[in-house]
Parts: C-alpha cells; sequence; structure tokens
C-alpha cells in the first residue's frame, strides 16, 4: 500500500505539469484582451503597454509559462488582475464555500442514491424498482439552474411562513455575524501559512461557527445549504442509484449470496454485509467521478442561490480577462479532483481484499 501511495504521488507530479500547462494555453486562447477588460474599449495603446508591462504580458508565452512555473512551485500564484491583491488570499476565501456545498452535495447524493438504488433492487421488477428508476430518470434530465430556481420558488416562496421554509440565498441569515479568529488568537498584521489556514477557516462558516462555540450559527449556516446541495447533487445521486441498482443485481444472483439465504440469514443481513460491499467498487468509482460533477454543477449552483464560491469566482475571472485568478482556481479544482480519486483509487484495497495495490 506505501509504494502505491508512493507512486501515485510521483504520477501526481507530470499531471499537474500538464494541468498547468493546458490551464496557462486556455487562458491566453480566450478571446479578447485583459487590457481593454479591465480600462475599457478606449484604453489607448500606451496605457495597454504600461498594462502589459506591469504584468509581464509583453514577455513572450515561453517566459511567462517559466516564470509561473517558479512561482507555482513556491506557492505564489501572482496577483490578480482585476483586484489587485495576492490570488492565494481570494483563493482561500473563496474555497471553503465550494468545499462546504461539494461536501454536502456529495453526501446527500451518496447516501440517497445508495439507498434508493438498494430499494429498487431488493424490490426488482417491482412498482418500487419502476418508481425509482423513473425518478432518477428525471434526475439526470433536470439541468440544475433550473432546479435551483424550482427549489427556491417552492421552499422560499410557496412555504413561507411555514416549517419548512428554507433561504433562497446567502451563507446565513442576514446581521448574523461570528468573531474574527485573527483577532482571537492575536493575529493581526501577521503573515504565512499560519495565517492563510485561519483565514480559510474563517471564511468557513461551518468550522468557524464550531470553534467559537456559536451552534445557532451553524444550524443556521446548514440550514442555508439545504437547497444548494440538493440543487446540485440531484444528478449525482441518479446516476449513483441506477449504478447502485445495476451493481446490486449482478451481486444478488451470484452463488454465495444464494449460499447465505439457504443458511436462513436474515435478508437484511444478506444484503448489507454479503452483497453491498461486493458491489461497492463501481459505485464507489462512480461517487469518485461525480466529484467532477459537482466542482461544474458549482458554478450555476453559487450563481442562483448567490453563493460566493469558486465558481462565480472563477466566472468573473474568464470574463474580465484575469489569467492569474483563473489559472489559480483551475489548478486547485483539478487538484481537488485528482486527490479525490486517489482516495477512491485507496478504498478499493478496503473493499475486496482481493485487490492488492502494491
Amino acid at each position: 500500500m506505501t509504494q502505491f501511495i508512493i507512486r501515485r504521488f510521483l504520477l501526481l507530479i507530470p499531471v499537474l505539469l500538464g494541468i498547468l500547462f493546458v490551464t496557462f494555453a486556455l487562458a491566453r486562447l480566450i478571446p479578447g484582451d485583459p487590457c481593454f477588460a479591465m480600462l475599457g474599449e478606449r484604453a489607448t495603446a500606451d496605457e495597454c503597454y504600461q498594462f502589459r508591462q506591469r504584468f509581464g504580458l509583453n514577455d513572450s508565452i515561453l517566459v511567462q509559462f517559466g516564470r509561473y512555473i517558479v512561482n507555482v512551485a513556491q506557492g505564489n500564484f501572482g496577483d490578480s488582475i482585476q483586484y489587485h491583491r495576492p490570488v492565494m488570499d481570494y483563493l482561500v476565501e473563496r474555497l471553503p464555500m465550494t468545499l462546504e456545498l461539494a461536501t454536502g452535495a456529495m453526501l446527500f447524493s451518496t447516501f440517497f442514491g445508495i439507498l434508493l438504488g438498494l430499494i429498487a433492487a431488493v424490490r426488482h421488477n417491482s412498482l418500487v424498482d419502476l418508481f425509482t428508476m423513473v425518478l432518477a430518470n428525471i434526475g439526470v434530465s433536470m439541468p440544475v439552474f433550473w432546479l435551483g430556481l424550482l427549489l427556491a420558488y417552492v421552499f422560499a416562496l410557496l412555504l413561507k411562513g411555514t416549517p419548512f421554509w428554507l433561504a433562497p440565498s446567502g451563507r446565513v441569515t442576514a446581521g448574523v455575524s461570528l468573531p474574527s479568529l485573527v483577532t482571537v488568537w492575536n493575529l493581526t498584521g501577521q503573515t504565512g501559512p499560519k495565517v492563510l489556514l485561519v483565514s480559510f477557516v474563517s471564511n468557513s462558516m461551518i468550522l468557524h461557527s464550531l470553534i467559537v462555540g456559536r451552534f445557532d450559527v451553524l444550524l443556521d449556516a446548514l440550514r442555508h445549504l439545504i437547497l444548494p446541495c440538493i440543487a446540485v447533487g440531484t444528478i449525482p445521486l441518479a446516476i449513483i442509484a441506477r449504478m447502485t441498482r445495476s451493481s446490486m443485481l449482478d451481486v444478488l444472483g451470484l452463488d454465495y449470496v444464494r449460499t447465505a439465504r439457504a443458511k436462513g440469514l436474515p435478508e437484511a443481513g444478506v444484503v448489507l454485509r454479503h452483497a453491498l460491499r461486493n458491489a461497492m467498487l463501481p459505485i464507489v468509482t462512480i461517487v469518485g467521478l461525480s466529484f467532477g460533477t459537482l466542482l461544474a454543477g458549482a458554478v450555476l449552483t453559487e450563481t442562483v442561490f448567490a453563493l460566493p464560491g469558486m465558481g462565480t469566482a472563477l466566472v468573473n475571472a474568464i470574463i474580465a480577462r484575469d489569467y492569474p485568478v483563473v489559472q489559480a482556481f483551475t489548478v486547485a479544482i483539478a487538484v481537488m479532483f485528482v486527490f479525490v480519486n486517489l482516495i477512491v483509487d485507496l478504498s478499493y484495497g478496503f473493499l475486496d481484499p482481493r485487490i492488492r495495490l502494491d
């Protein structure tokens, strides 16, 4: 297992280099000039020259890429052209929201997807199976932005004034605030990785409220995440449900399952202990791949529910031709996806001991 992990981390180096190169190239293939995007269409040639000189855009592509690789290796993604601030600080502010949304949506889609798939497989060819698969097909077919608007309309407008009312936008209720961790831990004026970590925690309403013991804010933040998580997690839920049903039907027909039933074991034990674990390999693979779907859907979901995450920031950066932000955020998303796939690979050995990763 150790050798496998080391190999995967070594293979991660060329993958990340490839991601850096593709991101760098695509960012510069976006139509338009960052000078005119930032200074306006009436910017003079001299103003554009000074602008490009300031941000190193007058250098050749190879020089820019080499400088970019050196800076990234030092943990420096440069300064934002649009906001005139370090990109790393901006990334740390936006990343917690997207992680909260993706994690909540993944938990929602995985739990209910496996549950519905199990029910459909156990009740194969019944009305329950038919109804479950119809719901799964509907879930795959619904666009994220349409479902988000529909959920906001139902739970924020139609159910207003009832216990089922849910907030249509924002991270917490207006007026709710938490004490600054920078002030609490006496870090004012300091810099470095520790301050970035504190900034990350401070911008995560869930972690921040847990640390300061404000459980009322925690519940409020979780309540605001319900609708976005449902909206972005519905498509992965439907895919996981269909895969669970298919995988379970294959396993339930095998000899060892019939033997377990012949021995008089309870049906729940046969399904959960014997069949489900052996059916989990394709399900875990789909769960890992669905993480990319969640990150892609976060762009629309964050826009619909007015959430300050990486998706909306990335779209704004693309429109403004803010190359450093586009590159940094794309690399961050790619790294998260790669590490999720690594966790999926490591889980294979746990789910099926016959798989020897070494």
